[in-house]
């Protein structure tokens, strides 16, 4: 490789990577204001721009079709000079607007990702819609960023819309903003106008919590402060926003953060194989490490690290690797590993921050689906503790959230979600919300902890243990699974009758996991009969997970030695 050429890629990669996020109501500018940025900053190939001047020259000459009659000579004359545009009359939204809908309607509708290198760092760039009904999309534009530029149009001031990214990104994590109040060339560049709008959204947005807040007086469609500072703003002394870009401290929460790494894959292709596939989601681990499986709380040693380039000694937030354990554990999709000394948490109650994404308001009688990390749980939400009302972040009270609403929750999951606050851990620590009927996205949340009641500050959870249970009835909770036959339902009530007939607490369920986890929580031995391979994928997973005593009886045994085996397995669990 030439030498040139590798002493360029090793500066580009020790560069440090910024993530950025532009946030804003609608028209407020945002596409215009990446387009300006990836332009001045030669961030663009230049068949993008002979493609962006053409479209502009298109678009100026239907817009003046539109107002006036124009011979077809003076059209033809302006579409043969699209190729030569000045910059002034590139659309520089075009830039980032790629799909047909934005182009023809001049608005975002999905998140747009742009990358683009300076001197001093790396920067992607998501460019997130202002439309109220994308506000989901903002959310996930602006979920794993380390700074926000909100956006607001000079002449219009500062919009509900905007109060509201600026609270969502509050929520997020995001500790670093930036005001661009934007269009000032419409406005004459009135320094009045800018110190009205910026102190009020500085005022709104110190109050959310954020490490840094500045202000810029801009206009993306001309380039003022955004890579050069404006000879039309002799009074601002705040620089530009490029330079704000570039000064802003490298993030390394992740990379700091306690070592989690949740289970995607066991790798299997051969009997003397065994590996955890999955990505890291904070912190380091090494050959060597002892670590812990959640939430069965075994303890086992990193044997091996192994990538697709061959294997490593250690590995950091965000590597996707593989792990081989010393001993085998039994881990699977869902799991979590981490270091013994820093576990994570498993909630079963928890109390979280939900932005509601669902057309159809929240309902608490309805059972929703968690996935957090890569564990999916059955959950209910309990009851809404408050809205938060954006004008002035008053909490106010409510039963339900609608559409774009933000509120505090509380939820129930039937399996524990092995996670950490969102302020501590942004990944382990937020989840999403998925209707469990139509499987849409209705919601996404930020744990805050367990779940606290507020009356007095205690977590609320039972006050008597499995082992008073044990001791109170006499048994252990077991569950029992038959085989999926034709004859498990009439093999389920002679058990049923044998076992009540020797003194045992027990029940025959048929099939509902909800029902067969509470008896056996309670204490009781529940016998369950389900041909549906989901249901029993489900009843062995949460019972792992709770700690139960689980049993799985053979198509082959008759009456006799299925009873056999389940009082034999009673006498070894005592």
């Amino acid at each position: 490789m030439d030498t040139g050429l590798q002493q360029l890629l090793e500066q580009h990669s020790a560069r440090e990577l910024l993530r950025l996020v532009v946030v804003g109501s609608v028209d407020d500018g945002k596409s215009t204001l990446i387009g300006r940025l990836l332009y001045e900053c030669d961030g663009l190939f230049e068949d993008q721009i002979s493609a962006v001047r053409k479209a502009s020259a298109k678009r100026a000459a239907a817009r003046t079709e539109a107002a006036a009659a124009v011979p077809a000579e003076v059209l033809a004359q302006g579409l043969r000079a699209a190729a030569g545009a000045e910059e002034e009359a590139l659309d520089f939204s075009l830039f980032t607007d790629g799909l047909r809908a934005e182009r023809e309607q001049g608005i975002t509708i999905d998140v747009a990702y742009r990358y683009l290198s300076t001197a001093r760092r790396k920067v992607i760039i998501a460019d997130t819609p202002g439309h109220i009904q994308y506000t989901r999309n903002m959310a996930t534009g602006a979920s794993t960023a380390d700074a926000a530029v909100i956006l607001v149009d000079a002449r219009l001031g500062v919009l509900p819309q905007t109060r509201r990214h600026a609270y969502i990104a509050s929520l997020l994590g995001i500790p670093y903003l930036a005001v661009a109040v934007n269009k000032m060339d419409l406005t004459g560049f009135d320094p009045a106008l800018f110190e009205k709008i910026g102190s009020e959204l500085a005022s709104f947005a110190q109050a959310l919590g954020f490490e840094g807040v500045r202000l810029f007086p801009v206009s993306a469609s001309r380039g003022d402060n955004i890579t050069q500072p404006s000879a039309r703003t002799p009074w601002h002394q705040g620089g530009t926003l490029l330079s704000w870009l570039e000064s802003l401290p490298h993030q390394r929460r992740q990379e700091d953060a306690p070592f989690r790494f949740p289970v995607q894959y066991v790798l299997r292709p051969h009997q003397d194989y065994r590996g955890l596939a999955g990505q890291l989601a904070s912190g380091t681990v090494r050959v060597g490490d002892t670590v812990q499986v959640h939430p069965s709380g075994r303890r086992t040693r990193v044997a091996g690290i192994d990538t697709f380039d061959g294997p490593l000694e250690e590995a950091s937030f965000p590597a996707s690797v593989t792990l081989r354990l010393a001993d085998e554990v039994d881990a699977s999709r869902g799991d979590l590993l981490s270091h013994v000394e820093a576990p994570p948490l498993a909630l079963h109650r928890l109390d979280a921050m939900l932005v509601w994404f669902g057309e159809q308001p929240l309902d608490c009688s309805r059972r929703y689906l968690v996935k957090q990390a890569t564990r999916t749980a059955p959950a209910h939400i309990e009851r809404v503790l408050w809205r938060k009302e954006l004008s002035d972040l008053s909490e106010q009270p409510a039963e339900s959230l609608s559409l774009n609403d933000i509120g505090k929750i509380r939820l129930s999951c039937r399996r524990p979600l092995l996670t950490d606050p969102y302020r501590d851990n942004r990944r382990t620590g937020a989840f999403i919300v998925i209707d469990a009927l139509t499987h849409d996205t209705v919601g996404a949340g930020m744990v805050l902890g367990p779940a606290v009641d507020d009356a007095n500050g205690t977590v609320s959870a039972s006050l008597v243990t499995q082992a008073e249970r044990r001791g109170r009835l006499g048994q252990p909770g077991t569950l029992i699974l038959l085989p999926a036959t034709q004859d498990a339902s009439d093999r389920a009530f002679q058990l049923e009758r044998r076992l009540f007939d020797l003194g045992w607490h027990v029940s025959a369920v048929p099939g509902d996991v909800e029902v067969a986890l509470a008896l056996v929580s309670a204490g009781l031995v529940a016998l369950v009969h389900t041909d549906a391979p989901q249901a029993r994928r489900a009843l062995r997973a949460e019972a792992r997970d709770a700690g139960a005593v689980v049993l799985e009886l053979e198509a082959g045994e008759d009456l006799e030695q299925q009873l056999a085996r389940i009082t034999a397995l009673r006498e070894a669990v005592r």
